[in-house]
């Protein structure tokens, strides 16, 4: 079939590809295409296989016709696409080329068939430019400020939850199960604002109207009627500058009977250790690893950031809108239901579908071009991994994780994640050369526990 085509480039990586066939072409295959269906068609009056093709011309005009040139137009499309030369213009697997105009040409048998259609194509980029590239690196130690907590942690996950005796009161630390009503000038109670057998560690600050301080002394049974006055730069918009007047009811009070820090507790952690030292020295080992991965993670962002900023490019439509419906899939599938019933729960919420995605989309639109710099990276630079190479892989998570290089190989004899483990090598040599290409500076000192605020 003789079939010339012109490609060319316009915004947001999409494509305006228009096809001409030739009018001797065209006829030809509407008039083969015209003969099957002939053969197969069922016109009351004649044989299956022996309708003429004028009566079936006749019959359904220019439908038949139009039918015909769309299955022309799907087979050029198909053709030029699956061309060897096509590859930097076939259409991405969720963008369908779509008619210009979205309607048939003019249906002339007497004509060349030209169409023109626009689709979405995987996006055309450059990383060229590493100039000014300056990635700081957070200053972060582990002490034993840290090793402290994680004990604490630790002592609150082996504790032994105990009620307090009747007529004891309520202490900082100690667990309370409340009834609580927001009041009325008046003393009535404020629709909605009931809540029964809430529960939270006093101290802790995790509850709505932070009366903590408040119901320090309380005893079980005991109701109190408690008024606050909020600061206007409040960080609950809904309680700044306000009063509130609560009725408070306290119903359970609890205590973590913590165990003691020594040999004992370390050996009911794991039979690993035999000792508390063990566990802080395996506490300081997990914790400088966790340190490193989330400098790393920072520095990877913080790099990737600045390659997208300095080598611009757009992305298609169709993609974004891919990647949006990802996450909204997989938030339906968190809170274990269906898209569908998710948009009525953000509805019930006084949100909307369309106004999250909204929020979302610089976000995904960033996390996009990032991961397609890192493929185009790779895929330039060539980066492979050596089967040594991944043993070594192997060995270093043995170290890390405290088990046999065999228990690891067991764990990833899966092939998807063995590919998942070879994907992450090549991405950690890309990352070792594009560190020795730009500049790495110190960052500023931060707390262990700053270091991971905002981690999402």
């Amino acid at each position: 079939m003789n079939v010339t085509k012109e490609i060319t480039r316009i915004e947001n990586s999409a494509v305006k590809l228009t096809a001409t066939v030739a009018k001797d072409d065209v006829a030809q295959n509407y008039k083969e295409t015209l003969a099957k269906y002939a053969k197969n068609i069922q016109i009351p009056g004649f044989r299956r296989g022996h309708v003429p093709t004028h009566i079936l011309e006749q019959k359904y005009g220019e439908s038949l016709k139009a039918e015909i040139f769309g299955d022309l137009i799907d087979k050029t499309l198909n053709d030029i696409l699956q061309g060897d030369d096509a590859k930097d213009f076939r259409p991405l697997p969720y963008s369908q080329p779509r008619l210009e105009g979205d309607k048939l040409p003019d249906l002339d048998l007497n004509k060349d068939l030209t169409f023109t259609v626009v689709y979405d194509v995987f996006p055309k980029v450059e990383v060229k430019n590493f100039s000014g590239i300056n990635v700081k690196e957070a200053q972060v130690s582990v002490g034993d400020k840290e090793i402290q907590d994680e004990l604490k942690s630790i002592q609150e996950r082996n504790a032994a939850v105990l009620d307090k005796n009747d007529g004891d009161p309520v202490e900082k630390d100690n667990i309370v199960t409340i009834n609580y009503k927001e009041l009325n000038e008046d003393g009535s109670v404020v629709d909605g604002s009931e809540r029964q057998d809430y529960v939270f560690t006093v101290g802790s600050g995790e509850n709505y109207y932070k009366i903590d301080d408040d119901i320090l002394g309380m005893k079980k049974g005991e109701t109190k009627e408690i008024t606050k006055k909020y600061d206007a730069k409040n960080d609950n918009e809904e309680l700044a500058g306000k009063t509130v007047k609560l009725s408070v009811t306290v119903t359970a009070i609890k205590v973590r009977n913590l165990p003691a820090l020594d040999d004992d507790l370390a050996q009911d952690v794991s039979e690993k250790y035999k000792t508390l030292d063990d566990l802080k020295a395996d506490i300081k080992k997990n914790l400088e690893a966790a340190k490193d991965r989330r400098i790393k993670e920072l520095k990877n962002n913080s790099l990737l950031e600045q390659l997208v900023e300095k080598n611009p490019f757009d992305l298609p439509k169709s993609m974004i809108q891919a990647e949006l419906d990802s996450r909204w899939n997989m938030m339906a599938q968190q809170f274990q239901t269906t898209p569908e019933q998710l948009d009525k729960m953000i509805l019930a919420s006084g949100q909307t579908r369309e106004s999250m995605l909204k929020q979302w989309t610089g976000d995904s639109e960033k996390m996009l071009k990032s991961r397609i710099i890192v493929d185009t990276l790779l895929r330039e630079r060539n980066i492979s991994v050596t089967p040594e190479e991944i043993e070594a892989e192997y060995a270093k998570i043995a170290e890390q994780n405290g088990i046999t290089v065999d228990e690891v190989k067991d764990h990833y004899k899966d092939a998807r994640a063995k590919e998942y483990l070879i994907d992450d090598t090549k991405e950690n040599k890309l990352y070792d050369q594009l560190y020795s290409e730009v500049k790495v500076s110190k960052g500023d000192k931060m707390s262990f526990a700053d270091l991971f605020k905002n981690e999402r």
